[in-house]
């Protein structure tokens, strides 16, 4: 298992240079925003504008502070994400312009490069104990808020816990707080 501390995650200029973007992790290390196979990051969002496109990539977003951000897409669709709401999971490539409901807001931010690998995301915000595992790829942790453990180190908010597949040697987390969960897997061939 490795932790990623909050103060060392790095923070960068959105791909369509309407903000900023802070990285948790990215496959392959070092990879830019053109090449990555998958990328964990936190995007403060300041005012409405359209999302980046990342085509052939699949993204799950959810809202970590303020009051919600609508999702207006270009086919007419839209969706209202707020911190009550569950991740939603769409096509990076698809049109989009971020709406917000009513100030700033934070959000989380896992994208996947489709055909290659794949992600699901959950969101805990109660009290209790959990156990993740995969057969193959790894399992993220994000400590939001409140007090976390990881396999029984301390996750501070902010921090991140990365553990690579061990069906045998699961991410235990225990704590209290906003907790979200991160499962990658290499997509099927």
């Amino acid at each position: 298992m490795r932790i990623i501390r909050a103060a060392d995650c790095k923070v960068m200029p959105w791909k369509n240079g309407g903000g900023t973007t802070t990285e948790i992790a990215v496959s392959p290390e070092g990879a830019s925003l053109d090449n990555f196979d998958w990328r964990i990051s936190m995007a403060h969002v300041a005012q409405d504008g359209p999302f980046s496109a990342f085509p052939g990539i699949d993204r799950t977003l959810c809202v970590l502070t303020g009051n919600g951000i609508r999702l207006a897409f270009g086919d007419g669709a839209a969706v209202m994400l707020e911190r009550a709401s569950g991740p939603y999971f769409f096509a990076a490539d698809r049109a989009v312009d971020g709406e917000l409901t009513d100030g700033e807001i934070d959000d989380l931010n896992v994208m996947s490069r489709r055909g290659r690998w794949q992600h699901e995301v959950q969101r805990f915000s109660s009290p209790g104990q959990q156990a993740f595992a995969v057969d193959t790829g790894l399992v993220v942790a994000f400590a939001h808020q409140g007090d976390w453990r990881a396999n029984g180190s301390v996750l501070m908010p902010g921090d991140s816990a990365i553990t690579e597949a061990s069906p045998a040697h699961p991410l235990h987390l225990e704590g209290r707080g906003d907790l979200i969960v991160v499962k990658l897997t290499p997509a099927a061939s």
